[in-house]
């Protein structure tokens, strides 16, 4: 009785161990993230010029993170975004594989008893110091992730130490039945080591395990370093799984990630037992296939997957990195383009229907889908200067379908846009993200209403064509296609902010002299249409939907202000000028 609570004690430490290595990750994930800010976003971006810079960047980030699927999601987003190049992408997530392999040698350096529970609990103290004295919040965050991550690596040793797998009659049973396969064996090992990852989602908790079930005499190290590969296929699935909703560059910088560990899988099945005999000799211990060899010690064991798995992603990247283009075309034949019509419907194209690594990088896709919703508006405008010349009855029905449709997808944009910023906002996040979220969710409610704004415009012209015989006159044509000119402007300005959202790329006084423009317009027009109607020059009705027009224009004109205001432009510019 008094074995099975103990037995069941040690499988919650275990399942707890595991969690709470995967949450310090996190933890320090999100720090780092938001201490960079901005900075971290940009820095794949301007550290990938080529495929060796691209490699390195990854395998810092990673290291730095300690997450290659951090690593690779935060990628693939940023193609989905257009921060990078499929090629960058892909000599990124090159070095993603190598910098996963920290986490080993994390363990191989502790040693053979592997406790860092002096080093855990300093660094706890220190890092609540500073979150609860507030001197450096994000830097304490990061520090109290590390020590949860070496928490959990500890207390997964001990554990395993105290379980005594070695002795279990079950386990070394299994292990038995299994290692003496040839490459079934390692096929079976290499596909559990995948499974696993998949369910938990982090291949650097499975090593720890790994590590822990060879340096316990409990598997042995071929079946280890088989259940590493499966490791490497496992955690390519996270960030697929991602891109299934994103773009279709999005869904080839994931690919690629799943085609290069595929490839190295391959090539070193081919030459397994010379490439773990190789790694063997190098630690001066000797190999046998299948067996568990009492002459190993621990630290030999865990330095021999460690050297392994870095091993294996530093020779798959030498192999590979003179091929990227070759790849790109691979996984471009892999995952086709989609076509035009599923494009055009009001679906999210940048958000993904996944849960990214952290709250900090959603924001960049939240950007990228306001520069969609921004283009929508932009492409229905042009749409309703369309109609204004169409005559033929067909012609005139069918575009002002597409408009109407239009307006039902700025309607459905601003709603999955603020609740995904919504759930975002809900994170763990920076004040000036949290500042930058509100201006984003008031820049798609003005967005609305220039979708709304554009389809009361064709609503005027529709109104008019069916309650009314007469036509504008050339004078108001005239004017009403001056207005509209004067309104694309703004609009085309107003794009131009929104994309690039900098002070340094943008002109805002450009902005409200357009705005004023507009504005003396609209009132030079007013009273000019009182004259023309006491002059008999048209009727009244005609006067009033030429005015509807010109008014809603000039609304049009005050919603782009808005846009441009809402997105905190102004105040960065103003801070850009206390900063000179």
């Amino acid at each position: 009785m008094n074995e099975s609570h103990i037995d069941a004690i040690h499988i919650i430490t275990l399942i707890g161990s595991v969690a709470l290595l995967m949450y310090g990750m996190k933890v320090m994930s999100e720090g780092l993230q938001k201490m960079a800010g901005s900075k971290l976003r940009n820095v794949l971006g301007t550290m990938t010029t080529n495929r060796v810079t691209g490699v390195l960047t990854g395998a810092f980030i990673t290291t730095a993170i300690q997450s290659s699927t951090a690593t690779t999601v935060m990628t693939v987003s940023f193609v989905s975004s257009g921060l990078l190049t499929l090629a960058q992408a892909i000599s990124v997530i090159m070095g993603a594989n190598i910098g996963t392999t920290a986490t080993a040698w994390i363990m191989v350096l502790g040693g053979s008893n592997f406790n860092m529970l002096g080093v855990v609990y300093a660094a706890i103290i220190f890092a609540i110091i500073l979150i609860y004295t507030k001197k450096n919040t994000n830097l304490g965050e990061f520090i109290i992730g590390l020590a949860f991550m070496l928490l959990g690596l500890t207390t997964l040793k001990t554990n395993a130490t105290e379980m005594n797998l070695a002795g279990n009659d079950a386990i070394m049973g299994f292990f038995s039945s299994t290692c003496h396969w040839g490459y079934g064996s390692y096929i079976l090992f290499l596909l559990i080591g995948g499974l696993m990852t998949c369910a938990v989602q982090s291949s650097a908790a499975i090593m720890a395990i790994t590590m822990t079930l060879c340096s316990t005499g409990v598997m042995p190290i071929d079946m280890g370093i088989a259940l590493v590969m499966g490791e490497n296929i496992g955690t390519t699935i996270t960030s697929n799984v991602v891109a299934l909703s994103a773009s279709t560059q999005a869904r080839r910088a994931a690919m690629a990630h799943l085609v290069f560990n595929l490839f190295g899988v391959i090539w070193v099945l081919c030459i397994f037992k010379y490439f773990v005999g190789a790694i063997c000799d190098v630690w001066d211990v000797p190999f046998t296939p299948g067996e568990v060899s009492g002459k190993m010690s621990a630290t030999s064991l865990n330095a021999i997957l460690a050297t392994f798995h870095t091993a294996f992603n530093v020779c798959n990247v030498l192999i590979l990195i003179w091929f990227v283009k070759p790849l790109e075309k691979i996984v471009c034949l892999i995952v086709s383009q989609r076509n035009a019509d599923e494009e055009e419907e009001g679906r999210l194209h940048f958000i993904g229907g996944g849960v990214l690594s952290t709250a900090e990088l959603s924001i960049l896709e939240a950007k990228k889908e306001i520069n969609v919703f921004v283009n929508r508006c932009v492409k229905m405008y042009a749409m309703t200067q369309e109609l204004l010349h169409v005559k033929k009855g067909d012609e005139f029905n069918k575009l002002y379908s597409r408009i109407e449709k239009y307006e039902s997808i700025t309607d459905n944009l601003e709603v999955e846009i603020c609740d995904y910023l919504s759930k975002v906002s809900e994170g763990r996040l920076s004040v000036e993200s949290k500042i930058e979220i509100q201006h984003m969710m008031r820049v798609c409610d003005e967005l609305e209403s220039i979708g709304d704004s554009c389809f009361n415009l064709a609503r005027t012209m529709s109104r008019k064509r069916k309650n009314s015989n007469e036509d504008f006159t050339e004078k108001q044509y005239e004017h009403i296609l001056n207005m509209m000119q004067l309104t694309e402007e703004a609009l085309s300005q107003m794009a131009v902010v929104i994309e690039h959202g900098d002070h340094r790329f943008v002109d805002l006084n450009k902005n409200y002299n357009t705005e004023h423009e507009i504005n003396n317009y609209r009132s030079q027009l007013k009273n000019q249409n009182i004259i023309d109607i006491n002059n008999k020059l048209y009727d009244y009705q005609i006067g009033v939907f030429y005015m509807d027009i010109i008014s809603e224009c000039e609304k049009l004109g005050d919603y782009i202000i808005n846009v441009i205001e809402a997105s905190g432009i102004k105040e960065k510019k103003a801070n850009g000028f206390k900063n000179a």
